[in-house]
């Protein structure tokens, strides 16, 4: 059961290839090792030639599922090299995540420890490897350290822009994907990031840093669907922790499904690019089954 009928596909039986890679082997008792075999991990799968070849360039694409989210570092690193220039970054989560390490120095400082789940976009940004001034956060409710505005001046030295959650009350989805748009553009090599914490708590509590007041699943599936024409090269959906998951594990399910979608949307734009696809993005009103 794969046909998408949102968007009148089913990504599995298309032109297209889609591989489980498994996982990808690190070592959990050494930090700065487990980033070294992750960035080495990712070069080496965004480098092989895709079965179907397309373009002037082609370049598979990975979706990665965790786990901590610090995995979006060695993606960076790898999506640089493979595009040789930095790419915008578009980053769901109740959290910033551009966090500066010495916002949480202590007197046991070390360089390993200041590559976490927290400040990887931070590094990331350091490293010249984020697209200064294309890229967005979305769906942000966090606590900011110290007793002011220290933590956004960070965040808008590094180039992106911040939609709360708050937000989609005025703007609702529509506006939310509108907004979206305008910063990054069509063109843009983005790299997707989806925090689970960027769902309610109530809808989705197996991660480990829960905000009240996130949106619902439903909202961001709607979003991730209207964001198909973005140029996404690569995506993660991570902080999933199944030990914190409800007895219906919701947060797995909600996590597959937004697998699935990015999926589909990958196979969509790209059988659209080619000319293959008799779908448009959504199917006629009279054809829908919900209410």
């Amino acid at each position: 059961m794969g046909f998408n009928h949102r968007r009148g596909l089913n990504p599995y039986t298309s032109p297209y290839t889609i591989l489980d890679c498994g996982d990808i082997p690190i070592s959990p008792f050494d930090n700065a090792l487990a980033l070294r075999q992750m960035s080495e991990a990712f070069l080496e799968l965004g480098s092989r030639t895709p079965a179907l070849l397309e373009g002037d360039n082609p370049k598979p694409k990975l979706l990665t599922l965790g786990g901590d989210h610090s995995i979006a570092l060695p993606a960076l690193r790898a999506l640089n090299k493979i595009h040789g220039a930095p790419v915008a970054v578009l980053h769901f989560d109740a959290h910033l995540d551009t966090w500066n390490p010495a916002r949480y120095s202590d007197a046991w400082e070390s360089p390993q420890s200041d590559f976490n789940h927290g400040s990887m976009f931070w590094i990331a940004s350091n490293e010249g490897l984020i697209l200064n001034g294309s890229s967005a956060h979305a769906g942000l409710r966090t606590r900011l350290t110290g007793d002011g505005w220290d933590d956004h001046v960070d965040d808008d030295r590094q180039g992106f822009l911040r939609i709360s959650s708050d937000d989609i009350d005025d703007l609702g989805t529509k506006g939310i994907i509108n907004v979206i748009i305008e910063r990054i553009g069509l063109e843009t090599p983005t790299y997707l990031s989806i925090d689970i914490d960027v769902i309610d708590p109530g809808l989705c509590p197996g991660t480990g840093t829960p905000e009240p007041g996130g949106w619902t699943s439903r909202e961001l599936i709607k979003i991730i669907r209207g964001l198909e024409t973005l140029n996404v090269v690569g995506a993660d959906i991570v902080e999933v922790a199944p030990a914190y998951d409800g007895t219906g594990e919701q947060t797995a399910l909600t996590a597959a499904q937004l697998g699935f979608e990015i999926l589909t949307s990958w196979v969509g734009s790209g059988m659209k690019q080619r000319g293959t696809s008799g779908v448009t993005l959504g199917i006629p009103d009279s054809n829908k089954d919900e209410l």
